[in-house]
């Protein structure tokens, strides 16, 4: 059972952490209609951290190119287009970065049961993504304005319920960039936050406070990661071919099981 509850718990972390569904949400779900998860995982950090590193991983190998460029920019001596890209990517970090620093164990309050909060928040992912889907197409590249914005989002979507790729990008195309390029700035902005928390978790000693499995924690981390590369790839040609508005019924109809689920 608990090599079983590892291999759902890596499908829905690397299907949820690129599709805009909400992987927090989800797993919280999970986690209510799979009460084993707690007795078999009972030490969860150890599972979301391998679970995050997995979907993380997946990013930078289909991203390596524009990572490699970011690399570069960030000691490039020359403003070029590159330097101008990772400068970027700083940017939107910093929304992210001070509320992880700042409310770290209020955060931490909103997870482990709060399913009123996922439902509510899973009908914000769904307006925001029937509002995107919406958008007419445009040529526009992130700015540094934007990559701000963007960041914000990025910050409030660390609620549960509220899809990070998903708000993102809806926050993107609704400020008029380019499709395409909403969803590759959305995939590459959250590579460093995901790594600073990861090491946030280990060097506190979390990660290690009690003995780690090492078997469930390698079938879920296989899985997510294989799973993340085949959505993350689908969620681009998803966004460029508007069709953001599928996942916005989706999220709408779990959000309202989850509500009646809960209210009954």
């Amino acid at each position: 059972m608990e090599l079983l509850i590892a291999f759902i718990l890596g499908i829905v972390q690397g299907l949820t952490e690129f599709l805009p569904v909400s992987s927090s949400g989800h797993l919280e779900l999970v986690k209510a209609f799979f009460p084993e998860t707690s007795e078999h995982f009972p030490d969860d950090m150890q599972m979301t951290v391998v679970l995050h590193f997995a979907t993380a991983l997946s990013t930078i190998v289909l991203f390596r190119k524009d990572i490699s460029r970011i690399i570069k920019g960030l000691f490039s001596k020359q403003n070029n287009s590159e330097k101008q890209f990772a400068l970027k990517i700083i940017v939107s970090m910093i929304p992210a970065a001070i509320v992880g620093v700042l409310w770290d164990d209020f955060i931490e309050t909103l997870f482990g049961g709060q399913y009123l909060l996922v439902g509510l928040m899973l009908i914000v992912t769904a307006m925001l993504l029937f509002l995107a889907d919406r958008s007419k197409p445009t040529n526009k590249e992130v700015s540094f304005k934007n990559s701000f914005i963007v960041g914000i989002a990025q910050a409030i979507a660390i609620l549960p319920g509220i899809s990070r790729s998903g708000a993102t990008i809806a926050i993107s195309v609704l400020l008029g960039v380019d499709k395409e390029s909403a969803a590759r700035f959305s995939f590459l902005m959250v590579v460093p936050l995901i790594f600073g928390k990861m090491a946030k978790d280990v060097i506190g000693g979390d990660f290690l406070e009690n003995n780690l499995d090492l078997l469930p924690l390698f079938i879920g981390f296989v899985t997510a990661f294989l799973t993340g590369l085949l959505a993350c790839t689908w969620m681009i040609k998803l966004v460029k071919r508007s069709q953001l508005k599928y996942f916005s019924i989706y999220c709408f109809a779990v959000a309202l099981v989850t509500l009646i689920w809960v209210i009954f």
